[in-house]
């Protein structure tokens, strides 16, 4: 179930670790709506931890409880803002990144839980989606010699999906 047809991230993920021969990757899913095609695709597979925030009770209603002990899912209520997502990345994402050491972090970053997007009803801002984006570019400069990959995942307001997508590209690029 979602909305892909090919999971981008699970297949870069799994030729990092099949063909290029890392030992660990991290997949990082914001986005409003839970990633129940990525967790499905990898629950557990050791070598992936997966974390991700979405909005709980949102299609497709999942990621309540998780598949396995490599997800980290935080579901967050209708209305969550930022900073209540960025404390609650402090307390789940971060300690199990650091704990698990990847070797490559890749990005679902989807957009689509910034306040102005109809879709859901997260309060998400740009400088929410630049903070962890800075969070993630931390783990791979420690952990993972720089390598992050970030694909586009969703937004659907194209205003705040740009402004977005360029702190979010800002950051990368550190600029």
């Amino acid at each position: 179930m979602g909305f892909c047809f090919y999971n981008n991230v699970c297949i870069a993920a799994r030729h990092a670790l099949n063909v290029r021969g890392l030992q660990r990757v991290a997949i990082i899913d914001f986005d409003v709506h839970h990633g129940n095609g990525t967790e499905d695709i990898i629950a557990g597979d050791e070598r992936v931890l997966m974390c991700s925030f979405f909005q709980d009770q949102l299609y497709p209603y999942s990621g309540g409880v998780p598949m396995g002990d490599n997800m980290v899912n935080v579901p967050v209520p209708a209305y969550t803002r930022g900073m209540d997502v960025r404390e609650l990345i402090d307390m789940y994402w971060i300690p199990r990144l650091e704990e698990f050491r990847p070797e490559m972090v890749f990005i679902s970053a989807g957009f689509d839980a910034h306040r102005e997007d109809d879709l859901g009803q997260l309060g998400l801002v740009e400088a929410d989606y630049a903070w962890i984006t800075q969070r993630l570019v931390d783990i791979a400069d420690r952990y993972s010699k720089g390598r992050i990959v970030s694909c586009l995942e969703g937004g659907y307001v194209l205003s705040s999906l740009a402004r977005s997508v360029a702190a979010h590209l800002r950051v990368l690029a550190d600029v």
